[in-house]
């Protein structure tokens, strides 16, 4: 009970997968199913290979399609959400702080946000396309995976700027330490098992992280729920771009 509802107020957050409602949660619990976001990033990595696996046959680009529609479906689009959100808020914004913050709460979408989604959805559509040609499917686990690995990291550099809702909650109630040592030993097995491909890979998504971080930081002074989103949207992009791009020494 006490490691399964962080782990099911996880999967219910993350995920449209459906699991038993863990009922009445306490903020602790609420905060401690951070530590459990990089294994259901693994998780919907699994539910992707094994899509993988069954298309196969199929020409690449259908694969490729399929399988970034489940990914979109199995997520409910939080993410891309998100991501979308933010787009809006930094373009519309105009550089002032509070402008951003009322922005990203409006669920209109204009377009910043449409050519945003549009332009990261096509890198990750084309960079499965090659990832399936190339019977490369690591970075399937490996994107998801990473991706919600950089929410604890988020959470432990960066102040949570809204004083309300989910997104507080987590970012008080995290267990530090213990998030601080998980996101040091993904990225030490992501190392240990990719070797260089694994650092390359792994620098790419902390320079992306530390260029959003750092947006964030002068925008509003800190991250939301959406930019949120939207880190786990563009370090998932970065993962299945830096593996399928020709300058890369490959994975697998």
């Amino acid at each position: 009970g006490y490691m399964l509802k962080p782990l099911r107020i996880a999967v219910q957050f993350l995920t449209r997968i459906p699991v038993p409602s863990p009922g009445m949660v306490a903020d602790k619990e609420i905060g401690r199913s951070l530590l459990w976001y990089p294994l259901v990033g693994a998780l919907l990595g699994g539910v992707l290979v094994g899509l993988y696996w069954l298309t196969d046959g199929t020409a690449p680009l259908l694969r490729a399609a399929l399988i970034l529609a489940v990914w979109i479906l199995i997520t409910g689009a939080l993410h891309l959400d998100g991501l979308a959100d933010s787009a809006d808020a930094w373009l519309g914004g105009l550089g002032d702080r509070e402008r951003t913050l009322a922005i990203m709460k409006d669920p209109c979408s204009g377009p910043g946000a449409v050519t945003t989604l549009i332009v990261v959805l096509l890198l990750k559509l084309a960079a499965l396309d090659v990832l399936v040609a190339k019977a490369q499917w690591t970075p399937l686990i490996l994107g998801p995976l990473l991706g919600r690995t950089a929410l604890p990291l988020l959470f432990l550099t960066t102040p949570y700027v809204r004083s309300t809702g989910l997104g507080a909650t987590l970012a008080t109630h995290m267990p530090r330490r213990s998030a601080a040592i998980l996101v040091v030993a993904i990225a030490t097995a992501v190392f240990s098992i990719f070797g260089r491909s694994g650092i390359v890979t792994l620098l790419a998504c902390i320079g992306l992280f530390w260029l959003m971080r750092r947006l964030m930081i002068r925008r509003i002074g800190g991250a939301t729920g959406d930019t949120a989103g939207a880190v786990v949207e563009i370090v998932e992009m970065t993962v299945l771009l830096v593996a399928s791009l020709k300058i890369h020494p490959g994975f697998g």
